[in-house]
């Protein structure tokens, strides 16, 4: 979402490093800069003054000027003041009650039928939360039966509204059945518009005073930009916001709606979507978002998505078999299908600092479909080649390369590069650290 805003601020910052001092001059121009970036990125004007003039502010103060790195202060002040325009802190959500009421409300196609069953899998796997989905939207035909399939391919419960045809009584049922259940939240998805009208404002709002819910999150399309940031004010102008969940951030969007809403609308960014699978929702760290902007990487985000994705029994295993020299074509094939859990490479390079000895790492560029070509070749492979691939030879080759629809050259690297591997790892036990 950030990456051109990102490369426009990372290389004012690259010019300010190569100045042996700075002045008053040398902000006004990165400042110019960094304007400019902001404005393309389809970040609110009044929030684009407000910032720029904050840093310049901070920014040529006597300390910063005279310091040994001015650039790195100056770079210092511009990640304290994104991370306050982004919303300074994480903003967790409200479960003190149980069951607690979350509303999810917003315009038709920003995603919110599946950013309500993406949020129920997220309080299922990381805070061990029964979660009961309540499609609440009876405007749009197929947004009952979308939620009800979402549910069932992701082990969640959802509401059976049965035939009731009315929002309204369909949220009574569905905050009662919580409550005689046990449940300890319920996320209710309630109809969008084309755009914002009083008869959406209305449903929503006579929704919200029967559920009484303990959060009103609105769901916003990031690829909308300022439309998206106008839209939550409209909502907010009828109903007591508690936050944002921000949609679609995988996409082309310039992130403006994320550096506009905090400031503009008053309400945090709680969570974003990043990308189309229903487990692909993130907390939003206002701090990790300024870091990656600035090309300081987001290291930690990194580390909480290896962690909640790879199995700690197989990874146990894999190391001992690494440390014993047993490693085969199977096991790689195996951790290759864990890393595509993590998302994509690209994705997953994009959290690592640009900067310093990672700089280089961070920008390799690896074809979505490497890993899945590298599977077929295996794949192909009979139990016996994976064990021992010393014994595939020219033949086998051919049929490997005919049955994985790659070519023999392809097959070569691949064993080439599980050789030079497999020498590393019989020479890392003797190697000492």
């Amino acid at each position: 979402m950030f990456d051109s805003l990102s490369d426009r601020i990372q290389r004012v910052f690259k010019e300010l490093r190569g100045e042996g001092h700075l002045t008053e001059f040398h902000v006004d121009q990165a400042l110019k800069e960094i304007r400019t970036a902001l404005l393309e990125a389809d970040v609110h004007l009044d929030v684009v003054k407000e910032f720029t003039g904050t840093v310049r502010e901070k920014a040529v103060g006597q300390e910063v000027l005279t310091a040994l790195s001015p650039a790195q202060q100056v770079l210092k002040v511009v990640q304290a003041e994104l991370t306050s325009l982004l919303g300074g802190a994480a903003q967790p959500l409200n479960l003190k009650r149980r069951p607690t009421v979350v509303l999810l409300v917003g315009l038709q196609g920003s995603g919110k039928t599946t950013t309500a069953a993406k949020l129920a899998l997220h309080l299922k796997r990381n805070l061990n939360k029964q979660v009961l989905l309540v499609p609440a939207d009876t405007f749009r035909p197929a947004a009952t039966e979308q939620l009800r399939t979402l549910a069932k391919e992701n082990a969640l419960m959802c509401f059976d509204p049965k035939t009731e045809t009315k929002a309204l009584n369909r949220v009574r049922a569905a905050v009662k059945d919580a409550k005689l259940f046990g449940y300890d939240v319920a996320i209710v998805d309630t109809a969008g518009r084309m755009h914002v009208d009083d008869e959406l404002m209305d449903e929503v709002a006579e929704i919200k005073s029967l559920a009484d819910p303990d959060e009103i999150l609105f769901v916003a399309d990031s690829m909308t930009g300022q439309d998206a940031v106008n839209s939550a004010k409209a909502f907010s102008n009828r109903l007591p916001l508690t936050g944002v969940i921000l949609t679609k951030t995988d996409g082309d969007a310039r992130g403006g709606a994320a550096l506009s809403l905090a400031r503009v609308v008053g309400k945090p960014v709680k969570f974003i979507g990043v990308g189309e699978k229903v487990k692909d929702l993130e907390v939003f760290h206002p701090d990790r978002a300024a870091s990656r902007i600035l090309g300081l990487g987001d290291v930690l985000t990194l580390i909480e998505k290896v962690s909640q994705e790879t199995d700690r029994k197989q990874a146990l295993q894999m190391a001992e078999k690494l440390r014993k020299n047993e490693f085969t074509l199977l096991d790689l094939r195996d951790q290759m299908r864990q890393m595509r859990k993590l998302g994509s490479f690209s994705s997953l390079l994009g959290h690592l600092p640009k900067v310093g000895p990672l700089k280089e790492l961070s920008n390799i560029d690896i074809p979505e479909d490497a890993t899945k070509r590298l599977e077929a070749m295996i794949d192909s492979m009979t139990p016996a080649e994976r064990e021992d691939p010393r014994i595939i030879d020219g033949s086998r080759k051919k049929r490997i390369a005919l049955g994985s629809g790659t070519t023999v050259p392809e097959i070569n690297q691949l064993l080439r590069q599980f050789g030079t591997m497999k020498k590393m790892m019989k020479g890392a036990p003797r190697m000492r650290f």
